[in-house]
């Protein structure tokens, strides 16, 4: 699949220090350090619009893929999502515009729809997140008035077996933390994730400031930009007090970098996939995290409401679905262990099954006998 940025390539600058630039016929521009970051993003769409035979012109044609697109990016609906929430939306709906941006909104029908999502059929989510983009980028074209219709919206996603991001075991985590041991920015930031639950974009941002009477607070970030008060107020586990304990005073963050600047949500992640790869945990990443914590809970006894209140979640079926690879072996031996031995239920019980067939055979009895 082409990217979603094809005219950017990258260099590496007299520090040794990887930076990526938008070229195309003579006209360049810097784009920064983080490939698909924010910034990134910005920056290659405004250099597309000065670039003098970039693809800026073409894509304002009226009624084009590209003018819808570049509509709905100006939608409030758009713009009031998480920076996060944007940059996962652009990295689908920037190839779309590559490959399609040319074309009319009104020739789009219900066979090229499923034709998009077709060429994805080996990764179904991905395919199935296509669909959600189209969608909403179709019901961004009625409300302009470039459609009446919307066909995506009669189309069915891929039947997906997955369950999403890896949980991870207690297994990966002990090698995660024989691998990084305590003191690392590793260490510190597998601790802070799994003993709060929090998202990456949230952790990012972290830091004493947020400390109080042995309890870290702070707002989800996610749902602030939905204008959701999601407030979290947890109490500080003793294994994560030991190692703030550790961190520098005048650190502002607890994961900020060495030159002391907070880190990026991207950022962060890209690092937990190296730290990951070189404890040899391929399947592991942030986001599992998350899930971990929720599932320790889950197998602790927690319930949802409880779970919930620690990761922050609005709605209980997301915590289902969290945890999900709880130890259903363990709560399973617990279930069954709350059902009595069958003498202890004969003893005491009015109209036990088996007193009551033996009464029933009496009278039985008596009747054939008349």
């Amino acid at each position: 699949m082409k990217r979603g940025w094809p005219k950017a390539s990258h260099f590496y600058d007299r520090h040794g220090k990887r930076r990526w630039r938008y070229r195309s016929k003579g006209f360049s521009a810097q784009l920064g350090t983080e490939y698909a970051s924010d910034e990134f993003i910005r920056r290659y769409e405004a250099a597309e619009q000065r670039s003098p035979q970039g693809a800026g012109a073409s894509r304002t044609r009226p009624g084009s893929m590209s003018a819808l697109i570049a509509s709905w990016y100006r939608s409030p609906e758009f713009l009031g999502l998480a920076e996060s929430t944007k940059t996962t939306y652009r990295r689908t709906v920037e190839p779309l515009r590559l490959t399609h941006g040319t074309k009319r909104v009104s020739h789009l029908q219900r066979k090229h729809i499923k034709q998009m999502m077709a060429e994805k059929a080996e990764t179904p989510t991905a395919a199935n997140f296509l669909l959600r983009m189209v969608r909403q980028l179709l019901d961004h074209a009625i409300e302009i008035e470039l459609r009446i219709d919307n066909p995506a919206r009669g189309i069915k996603g891929y039947r997906v077996s997955s369950q999403g991001f890896h949980t991870w075991t207690e297994a990966e985590i002990a090698v995660f933390f024989d691998y990084h041991r305590r003191g690392s920015t590793a260490h510190t930031a597998m601790t802070l994730m799994l003993y709060t639950g929090a998202a990456r974009g949230d952790a990012v941002l972290l830091g004493k400031g947020n400390l109080s009477n042995g309890r870290i607070r702070y707002r989800r970030k996610k749902n602030a930009r939905k204008r959701k008060d999601t407030v979290v107020d947890i109490p500080i586990h003793p294994d994560l007090a030991a190692v703030l304990e550790r961190l520098p005073a005048e650190n502002f963050t607890f994961l900020q970098t060495q030159q002391g600047k907070s880190r990026s949500s991207n950022g962060l992640g890209n690092m937990m996939r190296e730290w990951c790869d070189e404890a040899g945990l391929p399947e592991c990443s942030s986001h599992g995290l998350r899930k971990a914590c929720a599932r320790r809970m889950a197998e602790a006894g927690a319930t949802a409401n409880q779970i919930a209140a620690v990761t922050g979640h609005d709605t209980l079926k997301e915590v289902e679905r969290y945890t999900r690879a709880a130890g259903r072996a363990g709560m399973a031996d617990d279930a069954l262990a709350l059902i009595p031995e069958q003498s202890e239920r004969e003893q005491g019980v009015v109209n036990h099954p088996t007193k009551m067939w033996s009464t029933l055979g009496k009278g039985l009895k008596r009747n054939d006998k008349k």
